[in-house]
């Protein structure tokens, strides 16, 4: 699984590299052009895709780590409680900060 997500990961290196000699080659674009727009675009997708892809196993390790101590000992259930929900929260709220400013990259289009 590990080998997965480092082959993702060297792919979107490759095809971010691969955009940025592409675009590197053209003109340079005004601050209202199309192709600056669509890297726009593109930086708001891929913000808040990384964004929900980091809280995802950011939230399955947590919870994943608290079954865990809840079973190996059944009388912390008590104890685990309130921290496993802080840190979903926490976890939560990056996830959606990244999607506020994924909106804020979209309203400059």
């Amino acid at each position: 699984m590990k080998k997965a997500f480092v082959y993702f990961f060297i792919t979107l290196a490759i095809v971010g590299f691969s955009a940025s000699i592409v675009l590197a080659a053209e003109e340079p674009a005004a601050a209202g052009s199309d192709s600056a727009k669509g890297l726009i675009a593109i930086a708001s997708g891929l913000a808040i895709a990384l964004a929900a892809l980091g809280g995802t196993f950011g939230q399955g390790k947590a919870v994943s780590s608290a079954m865990e101590g809840i079973a190996r000992n059944p009388g912390a259930q008590e104890k685990l409680f309130i921290p496993l929900i802080l840190g979903l929260v926490f976890i939560e709220s990056l996830v959606i900060y990244s999607l506020v400013i994924a909106f804020f990259l979209q309203a400059k289009i």
